[in-house]
Formats: structure tokens, C-alpha cells, sequence
């Protein structure tokens, strides 16, 4: 009896069916690659075809479970499209089983070319109910498809332009970096860049300006010079000066190492960014590397020069007056831009002292070695005529430096020494600018003066003639010199005086008629800001100031409600409050209507309880709400006089009409609820600070219901929305 025999019945069968899965292996190999199938094809499992296939009955008989027959959705129509009464025969089923093998499935897809992104939820949302959605309030995911026709670069710089004309420069650049790069896959040109950048120039956007020019650099598009010039002007519009330099200084280094030669523009653009954020020193030596590049300058160059000497606000009213000499001197007329900000600097700058301003701006001493300099110039004009235009701009930018900065109040010149006649003819021009124009040993600058010339002549004092913004009618000798001409007629005059106040300044340029003909002889026409500068700068209370309308109605220039925002401020800073009231109608009968600076002017004049309480009073009747920018206002001339109860009032008002406190009136209320350094309320009384107790306990209870602004950031609207701020 052989070992089979002494296993049990069970075992026996167990063993059959292993001894029958290994004959049958072979026959089980089209479903060796079902995962594939379902991976490549949506199937799904339906029944065999034929019950009585072999292969099944011996399934059965075994006990197997009988294997579901994976079909494809292609399989499943070709079976519907035939007869229901027609059956398969083994032999048909067997072959059709053996024909779905291996890479059968792979001939459906191979002549696919276009695949479609898809997700779960919006599978879902194809074969989900639209009534069950709208019920839930789910909204299915909407399909994004792309248009036939591509937009080309072109049409998007078009675009991006039109919409940075509109100020809506966070969609330009959405537009330039979600829809052409991400979604059209374009590749930028040149000029897409160049006109994002400009418009992130305009609003000050420095730090988007460089990413989008480092982006250029990283996809290898050449900038061009506009691209520079975009560059300096967002440097020099950035909030922060520091950084606007900075960047500058580098971007300069850059060009500078590359030897990259730039345009006049965008020169101009980079000697902006030094007015602007330094001073009027780096200003010559970018102005020293525009002549060595061989542009002549022109009146926006002086212009730029002009601001810079508005920063300085000691002296920046004499330097603007030798810079605007200079200017004449070389033959370039001025524009209504270069006359705006001389008005200016007559309006926020002072003269510095007043011995060096009248010894450079009215020395005889001074105008002769400049005329002796001069003379060698034109000779060495006429040596070199091939770098003639070069070499003279060149002396002259350096003379006026020297007139600019070399000369201080404690290092007095004293009278030049004579030039010996020489002949000049083999001289160079590195002689020319050593021996007699450098300083002494002693430290005094040399003067060439010839033979004959006097200093000037002293007037007796019962001949001086003391002129005044209000004289009208002057005596016919009286002449009144202006310091915008060449040639200042200086007679009946000794020195210039301290010239503290704006109009003082404005009387040493010839006055308001003087001015006005100073602009009429070059040809240019005054716009509405030089009629709003000089409504500033003008005598108060004057007949300049009465007839400022009526120049301008002869100028044909029609006021603005700034024009008249700068005549309140200007009464408001003067406590005339009766008087700043008084233009209300005027602005009314020239079809303007006041606005939320015109109130704020008019608060700087409320130094009282009662007026402050009445304009806000005002303000709500007109149906305008007050700014934070009026309440700052009132609360400052409440702490200035220690008025508490003024200030409480203020809070109330605040509090009624749920303006927020900002940064700037938190810090003066802070200021206002402080003691004295020494104060000490037991020891002694003070009539100003008996309140200081009960304004305390109130602002510290106003603070807990009151909520604080937030300063917006500068670039906060210029981005794009949905990104990270600090990855821009």
C-alpha cells in the first residue's frame, strides 16, 4: 500500500486541487496582467460568458470560486451591439479569451496625442446630481479651458501698458506672471519687462523693479538703456532713500564693470536718484561722468541739480541762484520746471550766511576772475578744437564746484593777485587748472583782479533806501536788483541781508512782477503750480497776495482747489482763521467745492475749544465725515496749549464717529497725558494741570474701547493678491 493511502480523504482532495492548479497554470495567464488593465482602461466585472466552459465546471467541481472577466467600456459596447439570443460556443469564447492578452489594450490609446489634467472632485462632480449640489450649496469646479488662438507678447505688453495707465499695476503684473508665463507659456521679450518695471518706477516699487530685472538677467533678455532709466527712477521714488541709494550704487558698479554706455535720460535718471536720496556733492560726479561720456547738458539737467539743492535747507537757496547763473551763462534758456523749483527752494530753503552769499553772489572780485577764466577757456577752445565742447564743459562743472563748495564762512577770500601777462598759447589745460585757481598755502583762495577794480562802493546812510514787500510807490532812482540776471545792477545796494523768511527770498529774485517778467523775457509761460508756489512765498497780507487772481486770469490759468488749499494753509499757519474762512466763497464762486485738505488747513487755525468743536459741527452738516488727519490736527493745538478739556472733547467726537487713532495721534496723545520732568502736584499748584487727572483716566479708558489703525504698507495695493509678501 503506497503512502497515499494512509492520508486522510480530506487531505487527498486538498492535494488534487494543488496537483490541478499546476497542470492548469498555463491556461490562467491572460489574467496575469489585470492590474495593468486597470490601471490603463476604466473596466469593470462582469460574469463569464459561457457557464459551461470547461475551465468553470472544473473551478466548481474543485472548489474554486469562479473569476469574474474583466471587460472594457470598448468590449461592453461591442457585446450590447450584438444579438441577446446568440450564443458563444466554447471554441468562439476561448479565443476571445486568448485575444485580450498582453498590450492588446495598448493599440486603444496609442493613437492618443492630447492628454487632459483631471482631479477627484471633478470626476466626482461628472457623474454626481446638480440637484443635490445646488440643495448642499456646493459649487461643482468650473473647467478652465484654454482658447484656440495664443496671445503673443506683443499683445500682452499692450495690455500691461494700458492697465498701468489705468493705475492698476497689481493686475499687469498678475497678468504677466500668472496668464503669459504660467499659463500661455510665453517667454518675455525685452519690452514686457522694461514696461513692468517702469510702472513699478512711477509708484516707488523697488524691490518688485529689481526681482522682475533679476529675472531678466536669469532667462539671458538684454536690458536696455530704458530698462536703466526704469531702474534709477524707482530708486529715486522709493519710500526709503537709504535703500533707493543703495540699490543705485550697485546698479551703477554693474554697469560701470560691463562698460555699458548709457543715454542722456538715463543719466538724467541717475543723477535724480542722487538728488533725491543724497546730496548736491554725488550729484557732480555723476554730472563729471555725463561730460567725460560726451553729452552736453541741458536745462533738466540743471533742473535735477536744482533739486538737490533743495535738500540742503541752509543753503540751498544760494546754490540754486549760482547754479541758475551758470546755466545762463552757458546759453541754455529755462523752463517752466527749472522756475518751479527755483520757487522752491525760495519757499523751503535759507541762504546760509550772509558775508559768503554776498561775496559770491554780488563780489566784483568774483565776477572778474570768472571772466579772466573764461578768456583761457576760449583759448584753449581754440587749440583743441577737437575736444573742445569736452574739455570746457569739463573746467566749467569744476569751477562751479569750486564756487559751491570751496569757499566757507570761516575761510573768507581775500582779494585775488593779478595774473601776469603771459602768453598762453602753448599752455595746456592741466595747467590751466593748477597755479593761480588752487588755494594758498595760508589757506585763502586767490583773486585775479586787474588793475583799476575797486570793491564796492558803501552808501551813505541818508542815502539807503529801505524797501519793503508793501512799498508801492517807489522813487524813480529806486532801482531794485534781480539776482536771476547775469549782471546785477548794484547800485544803492551794500550787502544781502539774512533773508529768514520766504518772502524776503522772493524779494531778492525781483518780487512777484519781477518774476513773472523775469519768466515773460525767456519765453516761458507760468503754469497753475508756480501761481500755487508763489501763493506761498508772497507777502502776507499784501497786494502781490490780493492780485495773485487776478494774474492769473491774465496768464489764462485757471485755479485748482489746490491753489486754494495753499492760501488757507498759509492764513491757518498765521491764526488768521476769519481770513481763511473768508476764501470759502471764492472757491465756491469758481465752481470748486472744499475737500478733506481744505478742512484740515482750516483746523490748523481752530486753536480754540469753541472754533475747533464748530468745524467739526460743520463737517458732519456738509455731510463729510472728519479724517484722522483733522483729528491730529486739533489734538495737536490742544496739547500745545494744555487745554484737557478741549482734548476730551476731541476723544468723544472720535469715538462717535468711529475713527480710528493712527500712529501719529496715539504719539501726541501719549505726549499729552505725560507731567512735567519736575512737576510735583503735592508740593506745588499749576492752574494748566489741574485737569491733566481726569483726561488721564479717560484716555486710558478710551484706549481699551478704541480701536488702533494699522499704517498700510506703501506697496501693500501694488501686490498680487493670494501671495506671500515676504517672498516678494
Amino acid at each position: 500500500m503506497t503512502w497515499l493511502g494512509f492520508l486522510h480523504l480530506r487531505h487527498y482532495q486538498m492535494y488534487l486541487s494543488l496537483r490541478l492548479c499546476s497542470l492548469l497554470y498555463p491556461c490562467l495567464s491572460p489574467f496575469r496582467h489585470m492590474s495593468a488593465l486597470l490601471r490603463s482602461n476604466p473596466v469593470r466585472a462582469v460574469p463569464p460568458i459561457s457557464a459551461a466552459h470547461p475551465r468553470n465546471l472544473l473551478f466548481q467541481n474543485y472548489g474554486w470560486m469562479t473569476v469574474p472577466r474583466m471587460v472594457s467600456s470598448d468590449t461592453e459596447g461591442r457585446q450590447s451591439q450584438a444579438a441577446p439570443a446568440q450564443k458563444s460556443s466554447p471554441a468562439s469564447s476561448e479565443e476571445e479569451t486568448d485575444s485580450e492578452g498582453f498590450g492588446v489594450q495598448g493599440k486603444v490609446y496609442s493613437s492618443r496625442r492630447h492628454f487632459r489634467k483631471s482631479s477627484l472632485e471633478l470626476e466626482d462632480s461628472r457623474y454626481s446630481d446638480t440637484t443635490d449640489q445646488n440643495e448642499k450649496g456646493i459649487k461643482s469646479p468650473e473647467m478652465r479651458w484654454k482658447p484656440g488662438r495664443r496671445n503673443t507678447t506683443y499683445w500682452y505688453f499692450l495690455q500691461c501698458k494700458k492697465l498701468i495707465k489705468e493705475n492698476k499695476l497689481a493686475e499687469a503684473l498678475d497678468m504677466f506672471e500668472t496668464r503669459m508665463i504660467k499659463e500661455e507659456w510665453l517667454i518675455p521679450e525685452e519690452y514686457n519687462y522694461t514696461v513692468l518695471i517702469g510702472g513699478c518706477g512711477r509708484v516707488g516699487y523697488l524691490k518688485k523693479a529689481f526681482q522682475l530685472y533679476n529675472d531678466m538677467k536669469k532667462r539671458e533678455v538684454t536690458p536696455s538703456e530704458a530698462t536703466y532709466t526704469a531702474l534709477f527712477n524707482a530708486c529715486a521714488e522709493s519710500p526709503w532713500k537709504d535703500s533707493g541709494l543703495q540699490f543705485s550704487t550697485k546698479l551703477r558698479e554693474e554697469l560701470s564693470s560691463k562698460n555699458i554706455c548709457l543715454n542722456l535720460i538715463t543719466y538724467h535718471a541717475m543723477l535724480k536718484v542722487y538728488a533725491v536720496c543724497s546730496d548736491l556733492k554725488a550729484c557732480f560726479d555723476v554730472l563729471r561722468e555725463i561730460i567725460h561720456s560726451g553729452h552736453k547738458m541741458n536745462v533738466e539737467t540743471f533742473s535735477i541739480l536744482i533739486m538737490g539743492c533743495i535738500k540742503d535747507t541752509k543753503n540751498g537757496f544760494r546754490y540754486s541762484l549760482q547754479i541758475w547763473r551758470e546755466m545762463l551763462k552757458l546759453g541754455v534758456q529755462p523752463d517752466v520746471k527749472s522756475y518751479n523749483l527755483l520757487l522752491r527752494a525760495t519757499r523751503d530753503c535759507g541762504i546760509g550766511d550772509p558775508a559768503v552769499a554776498s561775496q559770491l553772489l554780488l563780489g566784483e572780485e568774483d565776477e572778474l576772475w570768472q571772466l579772466k577764466q573764461r578768456r583761457r577757456v576760449q583759448r584753449v577752445k581754440d587749440q583743441r578744437k577737437a575736444r573742445s565742447s569736452k574739455n570746457t564743459t569739463t573746467l566749467v562743472v569744476g569751477l562751479l564746484e569750486e564756487q559751491l563748495f570751496g569757499l566757507t564762512s570761516d575761510q573768507p577770500t581775500s582779494g585775488r593777485v593779478p595774473e601776469p601777462e603771459a602768453d598762453h598759447n602753448n599752455e595746456t589745460l592741466s595747467n590751466l587748472t593748477e597755479a593761480e585757481n588752487l588755494p594758498s598755502s595760508d589757506g585763502r583762495d586767490k583773486e585775479l583782479v586787474p588793475q583799476g577794480a575797486h570793491s564796492l562802493e558803501l552808501v551813505p546812510r541818508d542815502q539807503m533806501l529801505l524797501v519793503h514787500s508793501e512799498t508801492i510807490d517807489l522813487p524813480q532812482n529806486a532801482y531794485l536788483p534781480n539776482l536771476l540776471d547775469i549782471q546785477v545792477n548794484k547800485k544803492n545796494l551794500i550787502s544781502l541781508g539774512t533773508a529768514a523768511t520766504p518772502p524776503d527770498r522772493l524779494a531778492l529774485i525781483g518780487y512777484l512782477s519781477g518774476f513773472l517778467s523775469k519768466m515773460k523775457e525767456d519765453g516761458v509761460a507760468p503754469d497753475i503750480k508756480t501761481f500755487t508756489l508763489l501763493a506761498e512765498v508772497v507777502e502776507p497780507n499784501s497786494q502781490s497776495e490780493t492780485s495773485l487772481l487776478a494774474l492769473m486770469d491774465e496768464h489764462g490759468v485757471k485755479p485748482d482747489i489746490s491753489f486754494f488749499n495753499s492760501f488757507i494753509r498759509k492764513k491757518s499757519r498765521q491764526g488768521d482763521l476769519e481770513g481763511a474762512k473768508a476764501l470759502l466763497p471764492v472757491l465756491v464762486e469758481r465752481g470748486l467745492s472744499p475737500t478733506m485738505h481744505t478742512f484740515c488747513n482750516l483746523a490748523i487755525a481752530c486753536r480754540k475749544e469753541s472754533d475747533g468743536l464748530k468745524l467739526l459741527r460743520d463737517m458732519k452738516m456738509s455731510g463729510v465725515t472728519p479724517n484722522v488727519n483733522v483729528y491730529s490736527t486739533l489734538i495737536n493745538n490742544a496739547a500745545k496749549q494744555l487745554d484737557y478739556v478741549y482734548l476730551t472733547n476731541i476723544l468723544q467726537n472720535m469715538s462717535r464717529n468711529q475713527v480710528q487713532p493712527n500712529e501719529v495721534v496715539l504719539r501726541q496723545l501719549e505726549f499729552a497725558v505725560r507731567y512735567p520732568p519736575k512737576f510735583d502736584k503735592y508740593k506745588s499748584k499749576n492752574t494748566y494741570l489741574e485737569k491733566i487727572d481726569g483726561f488721564r483716566g479717560y484716555y486710558y479708558r478710551w484706549l481699551k474701547f478704541m480701536p488702533a489703525a494699522e499704517a498700510p504698507h506703501p506697496w501693500e495695493k501694488y501686490r498680487i493678491k493670494g501671495r506671500d509678501p515676504a517672498r516678494e
